[in-house]
């Protein structure tokens, strides 16, 4: 679209029309816009609208074989169709741009169902004229805290990694939280022109306690007039240049010092803009810009702390479009709020916090729909991220429309839940390794996927053959994904805790974004087609061994089924270079026992010894021989132990994973072949249900409703997690109430290096249905931390010269040590942590590890509770190093010396 020319004046006062708005990149799919809601601040507009997208979708469905020679016949017929779902679109803008923004909306709108917008804030009141002029539509207003409140808990429940913790002397500044199944009570500190403080109880029952006036609208006003700097976001930029103290005046420019007497800081600001009366000189743009930015900070922080200790609350969000992601805001509101709570209460921030009243809006004027019935999902491709303030950082964001920012949600198709036998929903973290925490992995990974991307778009384009734009469409997804992969080297946390999940879940956003909903369709198509072939002779060969020997080759095809997995290039590349590659080359390929993870002496005692499960469910991987000659045959066990399954597969498409729809034709082929398994299917001992998820790895804390319900009622007590991506990527710590299986075949070196193995190496893991509590102390001892773990739930101490003890305490460390410790690196040449592992510990066998970022990276590998920073007397002659050494016994030694968290230390506690 082309420029709008000139200014626009009126009873709104100057509205800027020299903006452009390109379609495909600010309001999509707004000619299908069925239901609009906006939200207007004193200075930013949020618009909502829901529509319906347009997605092609690939069916299968079963040939009818019927009297036919099948032998050369596929086995099940693809087709490629249209399919309608429903995506709510947030966009915000500066004030100034809203009658160029409704003329364009204007302009577009073709479909729009309601006559009536909904609207709040109160914009909402000065505009509503113009909008209704505008759009033709009636301004139906909505009370303010409602909608925020709306809003907050809409994304608290729907957007994993919604919520974070901001940290500057950290490694990792955004500290995103576990989404918590209950997220009440929680005090709301929404900033936008001004203050309002909420005190949130339950769904519907809130409370306004306070506010102030003096927020966002105040640090713009005044930002103007002592900057001559009318853009916000430029106004944001000044202060990050800027240098505070050459404004402010501290306490040390009052007393010449800290003022012991009150234990104060030398440092604390003692009067915000003091130094401009005394000093005779100008003052920068950036250094006033930064100083206003603290003054107004500071005051919102310890507000809000004030009203949480009167109501006794220890949550707080903090909303609002002046937060912004902005780093000097949030770390003086979480420096404010830490200070006067003396810690007791957490500053928390969301990713979106500035659409909450559009969103709220949006949910009053849809409630005959009732979209709370639904689960929502962020669609990555179309929202532009948590952004950095940088000009710098981003950007192709920064060129592409100005002030300009997205969010996007689908309408998923079914409701998601947690699993019921989570033990702990509220500590579960689905992924392994935080990237966005651990730099080497974060750069490993994004130059994998980086070099992957020419071959994944090859391969979309290939799997429309009969398309013309196929390729086009290709070169925008691959530039699409590439630019998202450019984001996140430089904001790792632009859409939350940055993991391999999150790559692959942004690679299919961006797939289906541009119509390619399975590229590999044809390849698992052949593939079960091949697999199917082989079937009955497999399970001959089964039945004709001993009930042992059966076990390990049942094991052992279920591996080497799971070597099958085309997102893995080690694999893809055989694969694609040596067509006869099948289930024997692929058994030959595997690590010889002992396995890198081998609990498989005891999966055989339980089988022996213990009595058959009462029901399994088993989440499968890969399509062709991993379901069919992996998967299948071992679920054909489990029935005739008496044992019924549940075999959960993908709702949707990701890489050659099985999906829900071929499951139930592959099945239905098996149970022509075999009794076992057709009895099972006749008799719902045997179970396919669908995962509600489209993804390569596995978020047990999002399943679909209807599993998580027969879980229950199957009284499910055993969970079998099957594949690198589900049960490495993620699950490889998750605890659960029942007995667990986790296996799978590690396809990448670099992973396999750092688990302490090679490529092909086997992870199997078994846990029984019991855990140990567990204690340990931390000691700095003559320059070394020391951590003791004993399973047996006993304080055993140590030596305590030079250092200072601290006792700790954590529950159910499932896995075991070795397990652990594999999270880490390797190569400790450190004699004296190597004396002490060979003088004290059981066991004279060490296990070297490599160095460790810090403390807190092995806690959190170590799935223990998350470290409590507290003030303790920084330890004596600790080197400025880091080094980890553990034994192969029930105790664990660590040499760690990463100032500054040692002089911090730590406490944890449940």
């Amino acid at each position: 679209m082309a420029e709008r020319g000139g200014r626009g004046s009126g009873g709104h006062g100057s509205l800027d029309k020299s903006i452009t708005l390109p379609p495909d990149e600010i309001f999509r799919n707004l000619e299908n816009a069925k239901r609009f809601a906006i939200d207007i601040g004193g200075s930013l507009t949020k618009l909502a609208y829901y529509s319906t997208v347009q997605h092609k979708v690939a069916r299968v469905r079963s040939f009818d074989h019927s009297g036919k020679d099948i032998e050369n016949e596929p086995l099940y017929e693809i087709s490629v169709q249209e399919e309608i779902t429903a995506r709510l679109h947030f966009i915000k803008f500066e004030n100034t741009y809203i009658e160029t923004c409704l003329d364009f909306i204007k302009d577009h709108l073709v479909n729009t169902e309601t006559k009536v917008i909904k609207a709040t804030g109160g914009g909402a009141y000065k505009f509503k004229d113009l909008i209704e002029k505008k759009l033709g539509l009636k301004v139906d207003k909505e009370d303010v805290m409602t909608c925020l409140i709306k809003g907050c808990n809409f994304v608290l429940r729907n957007i994993p990694h919604e919520v974070f913790a901001y940290q500057k002397d950290s490694d990792t500044e955004f500290r995103f939280q576990t989404n918590h199944p209950n997220i009440f009570p929680y005090l709301l500190v929404n900033i936008g022109s001004g203050v309002s403080i909420v005190k949130v109880e339950t769904e519907d029952k809130f409370e306004w306690i306070g506010g102030s006036s003096i927020g966002g609208g105040t640090f713009w006003g005044l930002g103007a007039l002592l900057t001559k700097t009318k853009k916000f976001d430029e106004l944001l930029q000044l202060a990050s240049k800027g240098q505070h103290t050459n404004v402010d005046m501290l306490v040390k420019d009052v007393y010449g010092g800290a003022y012991q007497t009150l234990g104060l800081s030398g440092n604390l600001i003692a009067s915000s803009f003091g130094k401009s009366t005394t000093a005779d000189k100008e003052f920068s743009k950036e250094d006033m810009a930064k100083s206003l930015l603290h003054m107004i900070s500071n005051d919102i922080g310890q507000l809000a702390c004030l009203y949480a200790k009167l109501h006794n609350l220890d949550k707080i969000y903090f909303g609002g479009f002046f937060i912004r992601g902005h780093p000097v805001t949030m770390r003086t509101i979480t420096y404010s709020i830490n200070f006067f709570s003396k810690g007791e209460v957490q500053a928390l921030f969301l990713r979106h916090e500035g659409y909450l009243g559009a969103i709220g809006a949006f949910l009053k004027g849809a409630e005959q729909d009732n979209p709370n019935q639904y689960s929502w999902g962020e669609n990555y491709a179309g929202s532009s991220g948590l952004m950095s303030t940088s000009p710098d950082v981003y950007p192709m964001q920064r060129t592409r429309s100005g002030t300009f920012d997205m969010f996007e949600m689908d309408r998923l198709e079914r409701p998601l839940v947690n699993l019921p036998l989570l033990k702990d929903p509220s500590t579960y973290i689905p992924d392994t390794v935080d990237l966005t925490d651990d730099a080497m992995a974060r750069k490993y990974w994004l130059t994998c996927f980086e070099e992957a991307l020419d071959g994944v778009a090859k391969r979309a384009a290939a799997s429309q053959p009969d398309s013309d734009d196929a390729p086009e469409r290709a070169e925008k997804f691959r530039q699409k994904y590439w630019n998202k992969l450019q984001t996140l080297r430089q904001q790792p946390f632009a859409y939350g805790t940055l993991t391999v999940r999150s790559l692959l879940d942004t690679r299919e956003h961006c797939l289906n974004e541009f119509n390619f909903p399975d590229p590999y369709s044809k390849v698992k198509q052949k593939e079960n087609g091949i697999a199917l072939k082989c079937f009955q002779s497999v399970i001959e060969s089964l039945d004709s061994l001993g009930w042992e020997e059966r076990q390990f080759a049942l094991v052992k095809g279920l591996l080497a089924g799971n070597v099958f997995d085309w997102g893995a290039k080690a694999v893809s590349d055989v694969l694609e270079s040596e067509p006869q590659f099948g289930f024997e080359e692929a058994k030959s390929k595997l690590q010889e026992r002992p396995w890198l993870e081998d609990s498989y002496s005891q999966w055989l005692e339980r089988l022996k010894e213990g009595p058959p499960h009462k029901c399994a469910l088993i989440f499968a991987d890969n399509s062709g021989i991993d379901i069919i000659l992996g998967v299948f045959p071992f679920v054909r066990e489990l029935l005739s132990r008496g044992t019924e399954v549940i075999l959960a597969c993908n709702s949707g498409p990701a890489l050659n994973d099985v999906t829900y729809s071929e499951s139930l034709i592959v099945a239905e082929r098996i149970a022509a072949m075999d009794p076992v398994i057709q009895s099972a299917l006749k008799e719902e001992k045997l179970l396919l249900v669908q995962t509600g998820s489209s993804s390569p790895c596995l978020d047990l804390s999002r399943l679909d409703k209807g599993l998580a319900v027969l879980v229950r009622e199957r009284k499910t007590d055993l969970v079998i997690i099957e594949g690198m991506g589900r049960a490495i990527h993620t699950n490889y710590y998750a605890a659960l109430k029942c007995e667990s299986l986790k296996l799978a075949v590690i396809k990448n070196s670099w992973l396999a290096d750092r688990l302490g193995g090679k490529i092909f190496s086997v992870i199997f893991n078994t846990v029984k249905k019991k855990h140990f509590q567990t204690s340990a102390h931390f000691f700095c001892e003559n320059g070394a931390t020391r951590l003791l773990k004993n399973k047996r739930g006993e304080n055993k101490g140590g030596s305590k010269e030079g250092g200072q003890e601290m006792t700790i305490t954590y529950l159910d460390v499932s896995s075991s040590v070795s397990a652990l410790i594999r999270q880490l690196h390797h190569s400790c040449n450190h004699s004296q942590c190597k004396a002490n592992c060979k003088s004290k510990e059981e066991s004279t066998e060490s296990l070297g590890l490599e160095r460790t970022p810090s403390l807190s990276a092995f806690v959190k590998a170590a799935g223990l509770p998350p470290l409590v920073p507290q003030k303790v007397e920084e330890p004596s002659n600790v080197p400025n190093s880091s080094f980890l050494c553990f034994t192969r016994s029930s105790k664990v030694w660590i040499g760690s010396c990463s100032l500054p968290e040692l002089s911090s230390a730590v406490k944890l506690a449940m």
